[in-house]
Protein backbone atom coordinates (compact mmCIF):
# COMPACT_ATOMS: atom_id res chain seq x y z
CA UNK A 1 0.00 0.00 0.00
CA UNK A 2 1.55 3.60 -0.68
CA UNK A 3 2.34 5.71 1.79
CA UNK A 4 0.03 8.29 0.75
CA UNK A 5 -2.86 6.43 1.08
CA UNK A 6 -2.18 5.16 4.51
CA UNK A 7 -1.19 8.63 6.08
CA UNK A 8 -4.66 9.49 4.63
CA UNK A 9 -6.28 7.15 6.44
CA UNK A 10 -4.52 8.05 9.37
CA UNK A 11 -5.99 11.31 9.16
CA UNK A 12 -9.44 10.72 8.80
CA UNK A 13 -8.98 7.51 11.53
CA UNK A 14 -7.79 10.64 13.51
CA UNK A 15 -10.41 13.24 13.39
CA UNK A 16 -12.68 10.37 14.10
CA UNK A 17 -11.48 8.66 16.86
CA UNK A 18 -10.84 12.00 18.80
CA UNK A 19 -14.20 12.54 18.88
CA UNK A 20 -15.82 11.36 22.07
CA UNK A 21 -16.87 8.09 22.49
CA UNK A 22 -16.80 4.85 24.53
CA UNK A 23 -13.74 3.95 24.68
CA UNK A 24 -11.61 7.13 25.10
CA UNK A 25 -14.08 8.07 27.51
CA UNK A 26 -13.40 5.09 29.63
CA UNK A 27 -9.64 6.02 28.87
CA UNK A 28 -10.28 9.13 30.77
CA UNK A 29 -12.19 7.94 33.39
CA UNK A 30 -9.34 4.89 33.81
CA UNK A 31 -6.82 7.47 33.78
CA UNK A 32 -8.61 9.72 36.29
CA UNK A 33 -8.86 7.28 38.45
CA UNK A 34 -6.00 4.62 38.22
CA UNK A 35 -3.12 6.70 36.76
CA UNK A 36 -1.98 6.23 33.08
CA UNK A 37 -0.05 2.95 33.60
CA UNK A 38 -3.41 0.96 34.62
CA UNK A 39 -5.48 2.73 32.52
CA UNK A 40 -2.90 0.91 29.93
CA UNK A 41 -4.81 -2.08 30.58
CA UNK A 42 -8.17 -0.37 29.68
CA UNK A 43 -6.13 0.88 26.27
CA UNK A 44 -5.19 -2.54 25.21
CA UNK A 45 -8.56 -3.88 25.62
CA UNK A 46 -9.68 -1.22 22.99
CA UNK A 47 -6.73 -1.68 20.72
CA UNK A 48 -7.47 -5.66 20.86
CA UNK A 49 -10.79 -5.14 19.50
CA UNK A 50 -9.64 -2.32 16.96
CA UNK A 51 -8.16 -5.39 15.14
CA UNK A 52 -11.42 -7.79 15.68
CA UNK A 53 -13.26 -4.71 13.97
CA UNK A 54 -10.75 -4.65 11.18
CA UNK A 55 -10.75 -8.62 10.34
CA UNK A 56 -14.84 -8.73 10.92
CA UNK A 57 -15.05 -6.17 8.14
CA UNK A 58 -11.99 -8.21 6.03
CA UNK A 59 -15.00 -11.13 6.53
CA UNK A 60 -17.94 -9.36 5.74
CA UNK A 61 -19.97 -9.01 9.10
CA UNK A 62 -20.76 -5.54 8.82
CA UNK A 63 -22.42 -6.90 5.64
CA UNK A 64 -23.63 -9.34 7.44
CA UNK A 65 -24.88 -6.75 10.32
CA UNK A 66 -26.31 -4.18 7.96
CA UNK A 67 -28.62 -6.79 5.89
CA UNK A 68 -29.98 -8.58 8.80
CA UNK A 69 -32.10 -7.44 11.56
CA UNK A 70 -31.61 -10.03 13.94
CA UNK A 71 -28.09 -10.11 14.39
CA UNK A 72 -27.94 -6.02 14.28
CA UNK A 73 -30.37 -6.64 17.29
CA UNK A 74 -28.78 -8.19 19.05
CA UNK A 75 -25.36 -6.97 18.97
CA UNK A 76 -26.61 -3.31 19.09
CA UNK A 77 -28.94 -4.08 22.48
CA UNK A 78 -25.75 -5.96 23.84
CA UNK A 79 -24.00 -2.79 23.62
CA UNK A 80 -26.92 -0.71 24.79
CA UNK A 81 -27.38 -2.52 28.06
CA UNK A 82 -23.37 -2.63 28.82
CA UNK A 83 -22.97 1.16 27.99
CA UNK A 84 -26.28 2.04 29.90
CA UNK A 85 -24.74 -0.36 33.01
CA UNK A 86 -21.42 1.54 33.27
CA UNK A 87 -23.06 4.99 33.16
CA UNK A 88 -25.07 3.94 35.72
CA UNK A 89 -22.59 2.80 37.79
CA UNK A 90 -20.41 5.90 37.18
CA UNK A 91 -23.70 7.78 38.03
CA UNK A 92 -24.18 5.85 41.27
CA UNK A 93 -20.32 6.26 42.39
CA UNK A 94 -19.65 8.59 45.20
CA UNK A 95 -16.06 10.01 43.98
CA UNK A 96 -14.46 8.52 46.40
CA UNK A 97 -11.11 7.03 45.18
CA UNK A 98 -7.31 7.58 45.93
CA UNK A 99 -5.06 9.39 43.63
CA UNK A 100 -2.35 7.68 41.92
CA UNK A 101 0.24 10.30 43.27
CA UNK A 102 -0.79 9.78 47.03
CA UNK A 103 1.06 6.44 46.64
CA UNK A 104 -1.83 4.07 45.67
CA UNK A 105 -3.58 3.04 42.53
CA UNK A 106 -7.16 4.11 43.15
CA UNK A 107 -10.40 1.53 43.66
CA UNK A 108 -9.58 -2.10 43.25
CA UNK A 109 -9.83 -2.51 39.51
CA UNK A 110 -7.67 -5.23 38.25
CA UNK A 111 -5.97 -4.88 34.85
CA UNK A 112 -7.66 -7.89 33.49
CA UNK A 113 -11.09 -5.94 34.26
CA UNK A 114 -9.89 -2.71 32.45
CA UNK A 115 -9.15 -4.47 29.49
CA UNK A 116 -12.75 -6.70 28.85
CA UNK A 117 -14.62 -3.28 29.96
CA UNK A 118 -13.00 -1.62 26.96
CA UNK A 119 -12.86 -4.39 24.82
CA UNK A 120 -16.83 -5.01 25.72
CA UNK A 121 -17.63 -1.93 25.00
CA UNK A 122 -16.16 -1.90 21.37
CA UNK A 123 -17.04 -5.23 20.06
CA UNK A 124 -20.61 -4.82 21.09
CA UNK A 125 -21.19 -1.68 19.28
CA UNK A 126 -22.41 -2.30 15.60
CA UNK A 127 -21.71 0.93 14.77
CA UNK A 128 -18.24 -0.04 14.80
CA UNK A 129 -18.36 -2.74 12.53
CA UNK A 130 -20.81 -0.67 10.01
CA UNK A 131 -18.45 1.91 10.14
CA UNK A 132 -15.32 -0.26 9.47
CA UNK A 133 -16.99 -1.77 6.97
CA UNK A 134 -17.65 1.34 4.88
CA UNK A 135 -14.46 3.38 5.65
CA UNK A 136 -11.64 0.31 4.90
CA UNK A 137 -12.74 -0.84 1.56
CA UNK A 138 -12.41 2.65 0.21
CA UNK A 139 -8.47 2.22 0.83
CA UNK A 140 -8.29 -1.35 -0.52
CA UNK A 141 -7.55 -2.27 -4.42
CA UNK A 142 -10.05 -4.54 -5.28
CA UNK A 143 -7.62 -6.60 -7.84
CA UNK A 144 -5.33 -7.12 -5.72
CA UNK A 145 -4.87 -9.43 -2.53
CA UNK A 146 -7.15 -7.67 0.46
CA UNK A 147 -5.25 -9.49 3.52
CA UNK A 148 -1.98 -8.01 2.84
CA UNK A 149 -3.80 -4.22 2.31
CA UNK A 150 -5.78 -4.78 5.56
CA UNK A 151 -3.07 -5.14 7.75
CA UNK A 152 -0.99 -2.12 7.47
CA UNK A 153 -4.92 -0.12 7.70
CA UNK A 154 -5.30 -2.08 10.88
CA UNK A 155 -2.23 -1.58 12.49
CA UNK A 156 -2.43 2.09 11.75
CA UNK A 157 -6.02 2.51 12.72
CA UNK A 158 -4.76 0.51 16.03
CA UNK A 159 -1.91 2.91 16.52
CA UNK A 160 -4.36 5.92 16.29
CA UNK A 161 -6.53 4.50 18.53
CA UNK A 162 -3.59 3.61 21.45
CA UNK A 163 -2.68 7.63 20.46
CA UNK A 164 -5.77 9.36 21.01
CA UNK A 165 -7.03 7.13 24.25
CA UNK A 166 -3.11 7.63 25.75
CA UNK A 167 -3.77 11.31 25.43
CA UNK A 168 -7.35 11.03 26.86
CA UNK A 169 -5.81 9.18 30.07
CA UNK A 170 -3.30 11.51 30.10
CA UNK A 171 -5.72 14.41 30.65
CA UNK A 172 -7.55 12.55 33.31
CA UNK A 173 -4.80 11.88 35.33
CA UNK A 174 -3.62 15.65 35.40
CA UNK A 175 -7.10 17.00 35.75
CA UNK A 176 -7.35 14.34 38.64
CA UNK A 177 -4.43 15.77 40.33
CA UNK A 178 -5.57 19.33 40.06
CA UNK A 179 -9.31 18.88 41.68
CA UNK A 180 -8.46 16.11 43.91
CA UNK A 181 -11.22 13.90 45.14
CA UNK A 182 -14.07 16.97 44.03
CA UNK A 183 -12.83 16.01 40.60
CA UNK A 184 -13.56 12.19 40.99
CA UNK A 185 -17.21 12.93 41.72
CA UNK A 186 -17.50 15.51 38.91
CA UNK A 187 -15.41 13.59 36.61
CA UNK A 188 -17.96 10.68 37.46
CA UNK A 189 -21.02 12.40 36.45
CA UNK A 190 -20.04 13.95 33.44
CA UNK A 191 -18.49 10.39 32.32
CA UNK A 192 -21.58 8.48 33.91
CA UNK A 193 -23.89 10.78 31.83
CA UNK A 194 -22.06 10.26 28.47
CA UNK A 195 -22.73 7.10 28.83
CA UNK A 196 -26.19 6.72 29.16
CA UNK A 197 -26.71 8.98 26.68
CA UNK A 198 -24.27 7.19 23.83
CA UNK A 199 -26.56 3.74 24.84
CA UNK A 200 -29.30 5.76 24.14
CA UNK A 201 -28.18 7.31 21.40
CA UNK A 202 -27.04 3.66 20.22
CA UNK A 203 -30.37 2.17 21.25
CA UNK A 204 -32.22 4.87 18.71
CA UNK A 205 -29.62 3.98 15.73
CA UNK A 206 -31.50 1.70 13.60
CA UNK A 207 -34.55 3.78 14.19
CA UNK A 208 -32.55 6.89 12.99
CA UNK A 209 -30.87 5.14 10.08
CA UNK A 210 -33.85 4.13 8.53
Amino acid sequence: MHPTNLLLFAAVALVIIATPGPTVLLALANGSRHGLARAACGMAGAVASDFVLVAAAGLGLGALLAASELWFGMVKWLGVAYLAFLGVMMLRSAGSITLPMDGDTGEAASGRALFLRSFLVAITNPKGYLFVSAFLPQFIAPGEPQWPQYAPLALVFALTDLSVMAAYALAGARVMRLLKARGALWLDRACGVTLVSLAGSLALYRRAAT
